[in-house]
């Protein structure tokens, strides 16, 4: 990946220009919280976006995919509580209400609304709700909203979720900026897993698309809290060009690519951070792998065995637990030239274990973040990430109750 030099901004899906935000409390949350959430550009955007592969979708997903990718976006529309999952065809006459009404209260075209849910599988929107709060939530949208817009798509998360950035391009500096949501149910294939990211570039739907599903591949497929693919998984992005510069040569793609990476990549890291009952978040870096696939598929077998989650959350330096997973991942690698190195220290070398200090170890991943290296030995310089988090005793308390 390219190295670039950014600077951190604030702001979230707020953060280009052009872009305005809000939530409020639309009465679908029983506990009164905020559940609905509007992203709106007066600028039409190119927009693109990534999907979960499961074959049990929401209506919003399929609704979307539709849609995308696009040269005529206008805004996105998110509820939470509710996801709007498995309702048949009412659940798609609900989507299509859901943007009529947001066309109406912004005056744009309804298919230049794409629309999001998450929360409860099963269970009927309580479209009225949502038509009664929009026009309001549409006159109170400001850069300032992001914050609440943030706060208002989540739902077992404990925390927002948002990031943003600057960097500067050949024909100037461009902004990106995102939020997303997501605690549980946490496996993307495009987990419950939503993220909004905004930019003020131009740039063509086709190199937007193409950029995106790339880098959602190296970033957000990489993820996982529990194995668990959602119904409702969707990162979109939208570019309205405010800023008046294009993105279209091969430097400036590059430097784009990488600053979607960024964003991206740090977004996954709050999820992980923030996983149902998580007490730590594990960063799973494989290096010198045959090529990029092996070196994901390695990454992502270590980062989703529960035995190794296990090991986290003990905080018991079983480093035999992380060669296994390598093993199985179906990664081509020597077993006399793999190297693992657990928080720092080197656990095993050379074909066998290294010496280390097995309590020292011990306490050095009692730590927010503890990060597992992995080195295949080819050599090749290639590089992949996949963030999860330790499974702990109130990950289970959490699901039993979840519904209830």
């Amino acid at each position: 990946m390219k190295t670039i030099d950014f600077t951190i901004v604030s702001g979230g899906v707020a953060a280009a220009s052009g872009f305005v935000a809000n939530g409020c409390k639309s009465g679908i949350k029983a506990s009164g919280n905020l559940d609905l959430a509007l992203l709106y550009s007066e600028t039409a955007c190119t927009a693109a976006g990534a999907f979960t592969t499961n074959r049990v979708r929401a209506a919003c997903v399929s609704a979307n995919e539709a849609l995308l990718p696009s040269n005529s976006i206008h805004a996105i529309i998110c509820n939470a509580g509710n996801a709007n999952a498995c309702t048949g065809a009412r659940g798609d006459r609900d989507v299509v209400t859901t943007r009529e009404s947001v066309g109406k209260a912004l005056n744009v075209p309804a298919d230049s609304v794409l629309a999001a849910s998450t929360g409860v599988i099963g269970e009927f929107l309580p479209i009225e709700k949502i038509e009664t709060a929009v026009p309001a939530l549409a006159k109170s949208l400001s850069r300032e909203g992001a914050d609440t817009f943030a706060k208002s798509i989540m739902t077992t998360d404990t925390v927002q979720k948002e990031y943003a950035i600057e960097v500067t391009l050949s024909g100037g500096t461009i902004r990106l900026g995102g939020c997303c949501k997501g605690a549980g149910m946490i496996h993307p294939n495009m987990a419950t897993m939503l993220c909004y990211v905004t930019t003020d570039a131009a740039i063509d739907s086709h190199d937007l698309n193409r950029l995106h599903k790339r880098t959602v591949d190296m970033t957000y497929n990489n993820l996982t809290i529990d194995g668990d693919t959602s119904t409702n998984d969707m990162v979109l992005i939208l570019a309205n060009g405010t800023s008046g510069v294009t993105v279209s040569s091969e430097e400036d793609l590059g430097v784009f690519k990488a600053a979607l990476f960024e964003v991206y990549n740090v977004l996954c890291a709050k999820i992980a951070e923030d996983g149902e009952g998580a007490t730590k978040r594990v960063e799973v870096n494989v290096y010198n792998g045959k090529d990029f696939a092996d070196c994901k598929k390695a990454a992502k077998a270590v980062a989703n065995s529960n035995l190794v989650k296990c090991a986290m959350f003990g905080n018991d330096p079983n480093w035999g637990r992380i060669l296994c997973a390598c093993g199985y991942s179906g990664a081509e690698f020597a077993p006399d030239a793999i190297e693992v190195i657990l928080a720092g220290v080197p656990v095993y070398q050379n074909g066998g274990p290294a010496k280390f200090d097995a309590p020292e170890l011990s306490k050095k991943l009692d730590s927010p973040v503890v990060k597992v290296d992995i080195d295949l030995g080819h050599k090749t310089e290639i590089h992949a990430v996949a963030h999860t988090c330790d499974f702990s005793y109130d990950y289970v308390k959490i699901n039993a109750e979840y519904h209830t």
